[in-house]
């Protein structure tokens, strides 16, 4: 009897192990197939590095909406959008999530959650789920103005639900999974399998599906150079601008494949229409979304060897480091073969140290992103430090007015 005791203890732990083991590995199954590990594994080595890669515009690219990432008011009198006197949107709360709720003649007429959040640095928008549908709710919130406004690309006499399609989730998410099309569907509209879905820019979409990294590391932790990851420093220059071009090229750009299928070290030219050469005036290109073209039109990247990295760790949030940006800028600059800046008898060394950016790279209005916050005031556009490095003399001028006032 004992013994038949014993076994099926021995037996037991077995299953046990075994299912705690396949719960593991079910846990952390990665969309993207075994070769992913998700972003947290990331964080079991480079603690460090991933804490504060949290806070930076690549992670909250895209994030799970909820109390604490969307920031618009829900508090009373701050809630209500006012279309017209019988038009409004509400932000309201409730035990299932938080909603955009479309009133008409006081009835409610539209309701959808906020289940996406969509940027968070200069603005947020918002997405919902519609079966197996993505669209984009008609009111966002406008960072600079502290208030809810129109959403990009909508009216504002009338309340309509845009739909999202692929190519906004390939620079906002690492990966999707994008539904074939079933006959009887009429609406004509993307579909996606949400249980895939992947949020923000992870350190995969960046260095590569890491498993057989991480793997080999814990296995070998005595080992210090990294095996079977791609490190940014290694490529090219030329790959280096094609990984950011991915996104920072323009939403425009035909593409033949999805961009979810860009691995670190391949050439975007593969994933796109060839397009047609445009000539040095970068006067077509929109401070948003053509940072690649504006910087490749500059003399800074036509003299020299930069690249993107040379300003810019997508591990760090520098938003606003002004002081940051100006030494980067001085490590060419106080060269002897590179230029001085033309200001320097015009301005103190303090002005000089914060004022590189807003000379050189001003904050320009995109032609791209426009909101309106009422109905009685002009479109309110959106400022983006544009990448083509120039001298820009209004934006000098406003710089000598306001030191010398």
């Amino acid at each position: 009897m004992k013994k038949v005791i014993i076994v099926i203890s021995i037996c037991t732990a077995m299953l046990i192990v075994a299912y705690l083991q396949f719960k593991n590995n079910t846990a952390h199954e990665d969309p993207r197939g075994n070769l992913y590990v998700g972003s947290k594994a990331c964080a079991k080595c480079h603690n460090k590095l991933y804490n504060s890669y949290l806070h930076t515009a690549h992670y909250i690219a895209s994030i799970p909406a909820d109390e604490n990432t969307v920031h618009g008011s829900f508090a009373k009198g701050f809630n209500v959008f006012s279309i017209n006197g019988s038009q409004k949107v509400v932000m309201e709360r409730s035990r299932k999530g938080l909603f955009q709720t479309y009133y008409l003649d006081g009835k409610i007429k539209d309701r959808h959650r906020f289940d996406i959040v969509f940027g968070g640095i200069k603005g947020e928008s918002y997405l919902y789920w519609k079966g197996n549908e993505l669209y984009q709710l008609p009111l966002s919130y406008f960072s600079r103005q502290h208030q809810w406004s129109t959403s990009p690309g909508y009216g504002f006499s009338f309340v309509d639900y845009r739909s999202i399609g692929i190519r906004c989730l390939e620079c906002h998410t690492s990966y999707i999974n994008e539904l074939p099309k079933e006959k009887e569907e009429l609406t004509g509209n993307e579909q996606f399998d949400k249980s895939t879905l992947v949020y923000g820019i992870d350190c995969e979409r960046c260095h590569g599906p890491g498993a057989q990294h991480v793997d080999f590391h814990t296995s070998n932790p005595g080992v210090k150079r990294a095996r079977y990851i791609t490190s940014f420093a290694s490529l090219s220059r030329g790959q280096k601008m094609d990984m950011c071009a991915v996104c920072h090229s323009g939403i425009h750009t035909a593409l033949v494949r999805s961009t979810f299928g860009f691995m670190p070290g391949d050439t975007f030219a593969k994933f796109k229409l060839p397009e047609f050469q445009q000539s040095i005036d970068t006067g077509h290109l929109d401070v948003h979304g053509k940072q690649l073209q504006l910087l490749q039109s500059s003399k800074c990247y036509i003299k020299s060897n930069m690249d993107c990295s040379t300003c810019h760790d997508t591990h760090q949030n520098t938003r606003g480091n002004d002081i940051l940006y100006t030494t980067k800028c001085l490590n060419c600059h106080n060269a002897p073969n590179h230029t001085y800046c033309k200001m320097t008898d015009k301005l103190s060394v303090e002005a000089l140290k914060t004022n590189c950016i807003s000379c050189h790279m001003p904050e320009l209005t995109t032609k791209i992103i426009s909101v309106k916050v009422s109905d009685k005031t002009p479109a309110v556009r959106f400022f983006v430090h544009t990448h083509h490095i120039a001298i820009y003399p209004q934006e000098v001028k406003k710089i000598l007015a306001y030191i010398n006032k």
